[in-house]
């Protein structure tokens, strides 16, 4: 249990660090990169919906859509279903123009999975969801904490 652990640390140190030198390609900073993976997911999110899942305060969430609108990676849309409301959506061309920094990674993530059996993979997945899971809750607690 203490090498998965460890190793968790590992990949989590790894992954930040890429996404700080991938953020700062696109002249972006981490939470702005996140929060369009969160977008880019979910197809579009109210500002609320963004900060909930982002963990980040409401306010952040303002100017962190103003910077990402400015830099014409977000649009905002009216609502749908209440018209009072916006939502805040990916520009997909926008982001083709920077899907060439991950090709690299994903084709030697695509190489490492081809060394797995599938049902291996379904185990891999499931501890990586629920370890995800399990994150997102520590942040809400430590976010929550005065």
């Amino acid at each position: 249990m203490q090498e998965v652990l460890t190793t968790g640390r590992e990949l989590s140190t790894a992954v930040v660090m890429f996404h700080t030198v991938l953020a700062a390609k696109q002249d972006l900073n981490a939470s702005e990169t996140k929060a369009l993976d969160l977008l880019q997911r979910a197809g579009s999110l109210t500002a609320g919906e963004l900060s909930e899942q982002s963990g980040l305060a409401p306010a952040s969430i303002t100017g962190l859509v103003n910077r990402l609108e400015a830099k014409g990676f977000v649009r905002r849309l009216p609502d749908p279903d209440d018209g009072r409301r916006v939502r805040i959506a990916t520009v997909p061309e926008r982001l083709a123009e920077t899907m060439h920094l991950f090709a690299d990674l994903v084709t030697e993530l695509e190489a490492l999975c081809d060394e797995f059996t599938v049902q291996e993979l379904a185990v891999i997945a499931r501890f990586m969801r629920e370890a995800a899971r399990r994150q997102e809750a520590a942040g809400r607690r430590l976010a929550a904490d005065p």
